[in-house]
């Protein structure tokens, strides 16, 4: 797909949205630290994909989705954790894990429609 900004990228948008719903459900969370590796993790998908859009290179783009895949899964762990302790709900964690794996799926395919842009 091409596009003229990552704002463009459903990705970005997904991941976004993952990332202000995170915070909703930690609002009044008070786990300080699990909470911040969570609003930490959840921000870093949306802007290693922003960040590696704009780089002037197909091959720091793939390397900033490849971040952003690490943060992905990351966060994916985070959800399990939560859960296990309280702080979500199973239907949350259950919400969260598959929205976090269509993500990293998402990511994935960018990833190798870019490498073909590469090694053509």
């Amino acid at each position: 797909m091409a596009y003229k900004s990552f704002e463009d990228l459903e990705v970005w948008k997904k991941a976004c949205r993952i990332a202000v719903r995170i915070y909703e459900i930690l609002k009044n969370c008070r786990e300080y630290g699990l909470k911040d590796q969570m609003t930490r993790a959840a921000v870093s998908v949306a802007s290693n994909i922003a960040e590696g859009a704009e780089r002037d290179s197909v091959r720091e783009f793939i390397r900033f989705l490849n971040i952003a895949k690490g943060s992905a899964a990351e966060l994916r762990t985070q959800f399990y954790i939560a859960f296990k302790i309280g702080i979500i709900s199973g239907a949350e964690k259950d919400e969260l894990v598959q929205e976090i794996k269509t993500v990293s799926s998402m990511l994935q395919g960018l990833i190798r429609q870019q490498k073909g842009k590469v090694n053509p």
